[in-house]
């Protein structure tokens, strides 16, 4: 009897540390660390374990290409993570940014909440340049909204600390494949 206890046991704890986890499965640090890791979805073309923030280890990451570059970036694709976005987040660790995603017209953008500074760049839904935009954390209400020139009909959107979108241009396009 004694046995078979440890044996039930020792079933469950193998069940639950396989090696094959499911792709895109973030896991939690320990307590005490600053990040997590998530791991890269398989249906881009990089595979590989990101450091990324607490705030959004619940995220989806995808390698995602814009241009002619292969950005990492954690995916906003429903109302409740467009929400969150990138609220909270200090540091965006492994992550090139976030890209926020719509089966329809996108929403306006704000930075309640946002401590860091964030530039954005919107493509339209056949993946070309709409335009860009930086902006600043907002600190008291109401805050500020921030919408492309022309208006909501585009479907993407990059978020990234000021600075590292520089190298789009009205002749870049997205390629995005949504699962």
């Amino acid at each position: 009897m004694r046995y078979g206890f440890f044996l039930v046991v020792a079933l469950v704890a193998a069940a639950c540390t396989t090696a094959g986890d499911d792709v895109g499965t973030p896991t939690t640090a320990a307590v005490g660390e600053t990040s997590t890791t998530a791991v890269i979805d398989s249906a881009s073309s990089t595979l590989g374990t990101i450091k990324m923030p607490p705030q959004i280890d619940t995220y989806r990451v995808k390698s995602v290409q814009v241009g002619d570059r292969e950005l990492t970036l954690a995916i906003a694709d429903n109302p409740s993570l467009r929400r969150q976005g990138l609220m909270e987040v200090t540091d965006l660790e492994d992550l090139d940014g976030m890209l926020f995603f719509w089966r329809h017209d996108g929403d306006s953008f704000w930075m309640k909440n946002t401590v860091i500074p964030l530039d954005i760049v919107w493509f339209n839904e056949d993946g070309t340049y709409k335009d860009r935009a930086s902006m600043v954390p907002c600190t008291e209400d109401p805050c500020e909204g921030y919408v492309p020139e022309g208006g909501l009909d585009f479907r993407y959107a990059i978020e990234a600390p000021p600075g590292t979108l520089d190298w789009i241009t009205p002749s870049t396009v997205i390629t995005y494949v949504d699962d």
